[in-house]
C-alpha cells in the first residue's frame, strides 16, 4: 500500500513556468522587453487575462509606438496581419498563450 502511494507522489504533472516562444520576428531588444513585460503582467493579473492584456498593450504602445494588439488566454486560434518584425507568440505557465502584434 505504501508503494502505491509513493508511486502516485512520483507522478507529478510538469508545468513549465519559463516562456516558450512559438513564433517571433522581433529584434532581440524588443523581444526580450516584450517577453519580460508579458510575464510580469500575467503573473500580476493571473486571474484577469483582460487586464493583463491591457497592461501589456499600454506598455508596448509607450515603448514601441502605438497600434499594438494583445491577446492573452487559453485555447484560441488566431490569424492576423501585422507589420514585419512586430509579432510575438509565446506560452507561459503551461497553456497560457500570449500574442502581441503591431498593425497600423
Amino acid at each position: 500500500m505504501a508503494d502505491e502511494e509513493g508511486g502516485k507522489e512520483g507522478e507529478k504533472k510538469i508545468v513549465h513556468v519559463y516562456p516558450l516562444v512559438k513564433h517571433t520576428d522581433m529584434n532581440e531588444e524588443m523581444r526580450i522587453e516584450a517577453i519580460e513585460l508579458s510575464i510580469t503582467a500575467c503573473e500580476k493579473y493571473s486571474s484577469n487575462y483582460e487586464h493583463a492584456a491591457k497592461i501589456i498593450k499600454e506598455n508596448m504602445d509607450k515603448k514601441f509606438g502605438i497600434y499594438w494588439h494583445v491577446v492573452v488566454g487559453e485555447g484560441f486560434g488566431f490569424e492576423v496581419s501585422y507589420e514585419t518584425e512586430n509579432i510575438l507568440y509565446l506560452f507561459f505557465a503551461g497553456n497560457l498563450a500570449i500574442v502581441l502584434w503591431k498593425c497600423s
